[in-house]
């Protein structure tokens, strides 16, 4: 891997893709690639900023159409500051979660929003990664996994276990609809054998 890529980790919380996407950077830092390792909401000063009003206080805080704005006006700054720059130096590019969050959180799980969240996507966005890795958990471990971590930053992870069993089955879906981008890896094990098949999809 030598060329500009962007790679994104998507899947429930507590599903272990931050590790994973941790994991893939430093691999092919070691192995002599530019990498940027940056994450969504967030991954630039401004996106970061909307990030603590987003993951932070009560479940009904915002509504499903105020959340998609939201992310995607953090997404937008990201583009701009962070993804867009590093790929046209030619470095590659690993996020913790991209659109394919928004299209599962706001899209499927939070109100019938998907053909909006499409819309406003198209419209401002208008970039998909090269590849999606989607880490697939069981829900109950997953959420467990989330809440022990005790961030601060639990807002979703506070809407319960229904709501991380829509999202898991929302994120299958989004698997089953773009094959050639998503892949869906096995997350009910071993960090290190998790990623080895991120390791072996991310370098083909």
């Amino acid at each position: 891997m030598t060329d500009a890529k962007f790679l994104s980790f998507e899947g429930i919380d507590g599903c272990g893709k931050s590790t994973q996407a941790k994991r893939l950077a430093a691999h092919l830092t070691t192995a002599g690639q530019e990498v940027i390792l940056t994450r969504e909401p967030g991954g630039s000063p401004g996106a970061e900023a909307i990030r603590s009003l987003l993951l932070t206080g009560a479940t009904d805080k915002w509504s499903a159409e105020t959340e998609l704005l939201l992310f995607t006006a953090a997404r937008r700054d990201h583009l701009e500051r962070t993804i867009t720059p590093a790929l046209s130096a030619g470095k590659i590019v690993v996020c913790d979660r991209f659109a394919d969050s928004t299209r599962v959180y706001q899209g499927a799980t939070r109100g019938d929003l998907r053909g909006k969240v499409d819309e406003l996507h198209r419209a401002v966005i208008g970039r998909e990664p090269d590849l999606t890795l989607i880490i697939d958990v069981d829900p109950e471990v997953a959420l467990a996994r989330g809440l022990a971590r005790n961030s601060g930053e639990d807002r979703f992870e506070d809407f319960g276990l229904p709501f991380q069993q829509k999202l898991r089955a929302g994120f299958l879906a989004l698997a089953a609809q773009y094959p050639q981008r998503c892949h869906i890896i096995d997350g009910n094990r071993t960090p290190e054998a998790i990623f080895t098949d991120v390791l072996s999809l991310a370098t083909s």
